[in-house]
Formats: C-alpha cells, sequence, structure tokens
C-alpha cells in the first residue's frame, strides 16, 4: 500500500503542479483569474483523442498537435476576449467561467457524454515490492519532471524570465524598465495555456475522457494555488505534492475515499488558510500594486 500511495501521489502530485504552476504565472503577472485554464486541459485530452481514433494518426504527433493547437487557440481567446477586459476583475472571472461552460458544451455535442480512451504510448509495467508500476505511469512522471525542470530555467536563466518575474513583480516598474508588458503578458499566457495543454497531453493515456474531467481538477488546483500562495510558483509547486499525497492518502486508506478528494483537498486549503492567511509561500496581503 505504502508504494501505491508513493507512485499516486507523485502522479497526481506532478499533474496538478503543471496545471497550477501554468495558474499562478498567468495570475503573477497579469493578475488573471483563468477559471477556464483546466478546460484547456480537457480540449487538449479530446485533440488527442480525435487525432488517434478519428484520424489514425500516431499518439506522439497527436500530443505534439494537441499542444500547439490548444496553445494557439489560448493566445486568440486571450487577445479576442480576455484582454479587453483585464483590468475588470471580476469580469474576467466571470467571463472565464462562460468561456470553461462554452468549451464543455462544445465537446459535449461534437463527442457526446461518453467516457473516452487514448492508448498508452508505450505497454508493459515491471514490479517494484510487489506492486505494478506501468511504464506509462513512469514516463509520465519522466515528462513531468523535464517540464518543471524546463520551467525553472526559463524563469530563472532567461531574459524572458527576468522579464517575467520583473513584471510580476511590479508592472509599472517593468514598464519604465523598457520592458513590452503588454508582450511579457501575452508570452505568459501562451506558456500558460501550453503548460495545460502538456498536462492534458502527458496525463490522458491515464485518465478517462469526458467534457466534465476539468472540473475536479478545477477544485484541487485552486486549492493548491490558494494553499501555495497567490502567484506563487514554488508554492504551487510545494502545495502540488502535499495535495497529491493527501488525495493518495485518502484513496487508499478510507473506504470509498475518490469521493472525498475534493472535500479534503478544500479543507487543507481552509485549515491552513486558517493559521497562514497568505498561504505558505504567499507574501502578506497589500493593496494591488
Amino acid at each position: 500500500m505504502a508504494v501505491n500511495i508513493l507512485i499516486s501521489g507523485l502522479i497526481s502530485g506532478s499533474m496538478y503542479a503543471l496545471l497550477a504552476i501554468g495558474f499562478s504565472l498567468i495570475f503573477g503577472v497579469a493578475r488573471i483569474v483563468n477559471i477556464a485554464h483546466t478546460a484547456f486541459y480537457m480540449l487538449a485530452a479530446y485533440c488527442i483523442f480525435f487525432i488517434t481514433e478519428k484520424m489514425g494518426l500516431n499518439p506522439v504527433i497527436a500530443m505534439v498537435a494537441a499542444v500547439i493547437v490548444v496553445t494557439l487557440l489560448g493566445l486568440i481567446v486571450y487577445l479576442l476576449f480576455i484582454k479587453p477586459i483585464r483590468e475588470h476583475e471580476a469580469a474576467v472571472l466571470i467571463g472565464t467561467i462562460a468561456l470553461a461552460i462554452a468549451m464543455q458544451e462544445v465537446m459535449l455535442l461534437a463527442f457526446g457524454g461518453s467516457f473516452r480512451s487514448v492508448p498508452s504510448l508505450i505497454g508493459g509495467y515491471f514490479v517494484l515490492l510487489g506492486v505494478k508500476v506501468f511504464y506509462q505511469q513512469l514516463l509520465t512522471f519522466i515528462v513531468v519532471l523535464l517540464t518543471l525542470a524546463a520551467i525553472w530555467i526559463l524563469l530563472m536563466k532567461t531574459k524572458l524570465g527576468l522579464a517575467i518575474r520583473s513584471t510580476a513583480d511590479d508592472r509599472e516598474v517593468a514598464n519604465l524598465m523598457g520592458m513590452n508588458e503588454s508582450r511579457v503578458t501575452m508570452l505568459a499566457m501562451g506558456i500558460s495555456v501550453g503548460l495545460a495543454a502538456l498536462t492534458g497531453a502527458v496525463v490522458v493515456p491515464l485518465a478517462i475522457v469526458s467534457p466534465f474531467m476539468w472540473t475536479n481538477p478545477l477544485i484541487v488546483m485552486m486549492a493548491v494555488v490558494v494553499l501555495g500562495g497567490l502567484g506563487s510558483i514554488k508554492g504551487s509547486f510545494v502545495g502540488a505534492y502535499i495535495m497529491g499525497f493527501a488525495e493518495a492518502l485518502v484513496v487508499f486508506l478510507i473506504p470509498k475515499g475518490a469521493f472525498l478528494k475534493g472535500p479534503v483537498a478544500l479543507s487543507i486549503m481552509i485549515l491552513v488558510l486558517l493559521i497562514r492567511p497568505e498561504g505558505l509561500f504567499g507574501v502578506a496581503f497589500e493593496e494591488e500594486r
């Protein structure tokens, strides 16, 4: 059971880390609360299903194409829909909720409400301490770790990363220092949606594809972001694995624990906020810059 909890916690935590880091990135840079973030994750899963099952192409090609298509769609949505209202936070919140529901209904009309699946990239398994570990699970974990490492290098070692961090710290000062805040925000949005799409691409062989698959990750992702501290990349990473292992413990140790994942995530978030309102790695609340 301990090995099962470890494997499940690592995979769930990695998935939530990618989603939460993408969400925190665009919130930190532009103060955009993108509720449709996990809906892009769902769109990527359906893109892969369509390309592999309907067009008969290789799953690797399908995953690359899905990430590209969904990222481009996210940029179009930002330019046409979010950018004109981004200074009005309530409008952005309501608008992205409506956008997520619209994406859900489009997928429901196009593919129906039936559960779908996508074949694994690699078959087989090995046995670790008496537990089957599938190669697809190992591949998913490795891809997520490489992606997280690439994001860290991008943010900490490149000029774009410096511009993103500077804009997140203070938009006005970043503009005064010659950084194009509008361009940085659009790039951050592309990276954010790209991470959501990549999450859908690497997780879809282990998950069930449905028009409602975005709702549960949204709840846990929001709990992770608030737990770690709004806008904190480090907080999102740590909070994701806390939630991932808490979820695994609930599922394996409590009868019918799979139905309690959402309530447990929210309970952990509330408990932390009662002790530390700014989250684990957030800063104390202050006037909006």
